[in-house]
């Protein structure tokens, strides 16, 4: 998977290069054949959700560019594969799923790998996690119309979001920064994520 997809797409990032040679994709996917899990394509976790190609994963954890001593908040925990994959990168990750049933399964998954680092809670992911905020780093693994603004609040000046903007047909993997308390933003590619659900963002 590595070799073959990300490195000639042009992941370069050593650091991470590592977590997603180490991180074991297929213990993430239990209700599909273990052939897919490492496949160039997004896979069905239940719950109308899916757990992205590998690439955009690797995309987004790049532009992140995440240290040692980052605290970093996940919008959408899913199978908890690409928890796994920040908390290999940053000091702390906090992350959020709103879908009990996946929170769960991710929680246990996560445990049984031995991560110390990893926060997890139920809830409405477009309000963040306002008692571990202010946050270096958040990604959305869920595509939004706007970036939620309890989210833009939570994010520390000079730190970094990421997230699929746009609406259901098509987005635009975006990256965010705030300076002087105001964002800034590039787009990086096209892209196709399930939408986000909560109060800031699309309604259930």
């Amino acid at each position: 998977m590595v070799d073959e997809q990300l490195i000639p797409r042009g992941i370069h990032n050593q650091r991470v290069l590592g977590a997603f040679y180490k991180v074991e994709r297929h213990k993430f996917i239990s209700i599909n054949p273990e052939k897919d899990a490492y496949g160039d394509f997004p896979v069905s976790i239940g719950e109308g959700q899916t757990i992205s190609q590998p690439y955009i994963a690797a995309l987004m954890t790049e532009y992140l560019d995440l240290n040692q001593n980052d605290s970093v908040l996940e919008i959408g925990t899913g199978s908890g594969y690409q928890t796994a994959i920040l908390a290999e990168l940053a000091k702390d990750v906090y992350s959020v799923e709103r879908y009990k049933k996946l929170a769960l399964a991710a929680e246990k998954t996560l445990n049984k790998s031995g991560y110390m680092n990893i926060h997890t809670k139920i809830g409405d992911g477009t309000l963040g996690w306002q008692e571990e905020a202010p946050f270096d780093k958040i990604i959305i693994t869920a595509a939004a119309p706007y970036i939620p603004l309890p989210l833009i609040d939570q994010l520390k000046e000079n730190g970094k979001i990421i997230l699929p903007l746009g609406e259901n047909s098509g987005q635009t993997l975006t990256l965010g920064w705030k300076i002087n308390n105001n964002m800034e933003y590039k787009q990086i590619c096209g892209c196709v994520f399930v939408p986000l659900i909560g109060k800031f963002a699309y309604p259930k």
